[in-house]
């Protein structure tokens, strides 16, 4: 490996660490909810809320960070996403109550956002078109593997938490768990901040602003002069024909030529998170506790889907140009419908009977009394079955003992469950995670890409945030097999429009995919231009 190759490494890697912080952050929620939800009170959409609310102001960051590293540069607005990041961990570690947690989840969001727009910017920006892809990729691979990591610290802290040690108890780990959940990140966001500072500012945005010596000193560090001095003619020319060309106004979607394939990137934007994949990351081990595992079961089966969604988020990098968008699309979305038919399926079946022996096993903060008021009554929904325990224990009591109530309770087959959100996450990961972007960036004309792309991603980020705002909710008042079986209707239709509607897009060139898309006007007998 040449001294050119170790240095582009080093700083793609340094800076995909905003990929790494934006997984941690948004699934490390995931082992929060089971404990905020009592402690503050919460009803089933705010709960919802200090779910979702990331996603929302992530939108906002997503739409800022571009502007704002236009003008002030790239590394600079990096380092305010790091910053970002280590406030909201402290801030969320320490909120006295929901609106404080609410507030510093949302300032998390901003950096969220700009990380899933800037890292990737800067690392093609750095590297040399013959190693571009696979350094941007490194950024995707460390949002994976942040949600794993989450996972797996959650788990981690749950089980010191409960080990009854003299380190638990003098962190106040036994007392806080939830709290050092959110509070860990505050360590890798500083080191993220700290290593910012041995990174270069992008050359491209020197080059920009005129300082064109600097970029060249930055290009001969990841290539040959000759190179760094042709790339540099190369930027130049293209933002001589940026300039060149007028903004393209929004009614422009619109124009029929183009009803197909706004038609596609719609659909698919939807389809990507309706079919529930945020509802799983974000509230796994509350979806395993229903099954009836326990608390630790679930926390340990939440790293399973960390786990498995690397697995085949590194299959799906390896596969998509051999085997196609398409053909990734129809297994994938098969795959989602079979599994979430199979959780419907699982969940529906579930049957709820305390025993007195059962109530005798519960847990000593439990009122065998009230709890015994449900013995020898066999429920045939989780729905029925949580409103008897919000009739004996109250509203905020049934929120502290539901866990352990279903586990004392519940007969269903949890390994279907299990295998069902496994097959779900690994559908997903091999297909509408990672295809859906590379299908918007192919399917829109060149002239109306940028603004098209910012357009679907918009929506995309509107449905994933009004996903996980409801599933608490749904959970609760529709029933697990019910909300599930809903998921599954989706992916349904959608492979049913992915069949019909679209088409392959591998081994053809954009100009290509422009003429089979993109229809022609009569009038003139050509393609449309804005």
């Amino acid at each position: 490996m040449n001294k050119q190759r170790k240095y582009t490494i080093k700083v793609s890697l340094i800076v995909a660490l905003g990929g790494f912080l934006m997984g941690f952050d948004a699934s490390v929620i995931s082992g929060v909810v089971k404990f905020i939800e009592p402690e503050f009170a919460l009803s089933k959409l705010q709960l919802g809320w200090a779910v979702s609310s990331l996603t929302l102001t992530a939108t906002l960051g997503m739409i800022l960070a571009g502007p704002l590293s236009t003008i002030y540069g790239r590394k600079p607005v990096l380092k305010v996403t790091a910053a970002l990041f280590a406030i909201s961990a402290l801030g969320s570690a320490l909120a006295p109550d929901f609106v404080t947690l609410v507030i510093a989840r949302m300032i998390g969001g901003l950096g969220v956002g700009a990380a899933l727009i800037l890292a990737p910017m800067y690392i093609a920006e750095i590297s040399a078109p013959a190693v571009r892809g696979r350094m941007v990729s490194l950024n995707q691979l460390n949002i994976v593997l942040g949600i794993s990591i989450a996972f797996f610290t959650n788990y981690l802290i749950l089980r010191i938490g409960q080990s009854g040690t003299s380190l638990a108890h003098t962190l106040m780990i036994d007392e806080h768990q939830w709290r050092w959940m959110l509070g860990l990140e505050l360590l890798p966001a500083l080191a993220y901040f700290g290593f910012l500072f041995l990174v270069p500012e992008s050359p491209r945005w020197l080059i920009m602003k005129n300082r064109e010596a600097e970029a060249l000193d930055i290009l001969k560090k990841v290539s040959a002069e000759t190179q760094a001095l042709k790339d540099i003619e190369a930027v130049k020319n293209s933002m001589s024909g940026e300039k060149k060309k007028s903004k393209v106004p929004v009614k422009a979607l619109f124009k029929p030529a183009l009803r197909l394939v706004l038609t596609i990137g719609i659909v698919v934007a939807v389809l990507q998170q309706i079919t529930g994949i945020n509802s799983v990351f974000f509230y796994a081990p509350m979806i395993f506790e229903q099954s009836g595992i326990g608390t630790d079961a679930s926390f340990s089966q939440a790293i399973l889907v960390g786990i498995t969604n690397l697995v085949f988020t590194v299959l799906a990098i390896l596969f998509i140009d051999r085997f196609g968008r398409r053909i990734l699309l129809l297994i994938g979305l098969s795959g989602i419908a079979i599994s979430m038919f199979v959780l419907a399926l699982g969940f529906g079946s579930a049957t709820y009977t305390l025993s007195r022996e059962s109530v005798s096993s519960l847990p000593e903060h439990i009122d065998k009394v009230k709890a015994g008021q449900m013995a020898g009554k066999t429920f045939h929904s989780d729905i029925a079955f949580k409103r008897a325990i919000e009739e004996n224990f109250g509203t905020i009591g049934a929120k502290e003992v539901e866990s352990d109530m279903i586990t004392a309770a519940i007969s269903m087959n949890s390994l279907m469950i299990l295998l069902g959100i496994i097959g779900f996450v690994a559908s997903f990961a091999i297909s509408l995670g990672p295809v859906m972007w590379v299908l918007f960036s192919e399917l829109f004309p060149n002239w109306i890409r940028g603004l098209a792309i910012s357009f679907v991603g918009f929506i995309n980020s509107g449905v994933s945030f009004l996903v996980q705002l409801v599933f608490p909710w749904e959970l609760s008042t529709l029933g697990s097999s019910t909300t599930f079986l809903i998921y599954g209707v989706f992916a349904a239709i959608g492979l049913i429009f992915v069949w019909m509607l679209i088409p392959e897009t591998k081994n053809k060139s954009l100009e290509e995919l422009e003429t089979i898309l993109v229809k022609k006007d009569p009038a003139t007998d050509s393609l449309p231009t804005k």
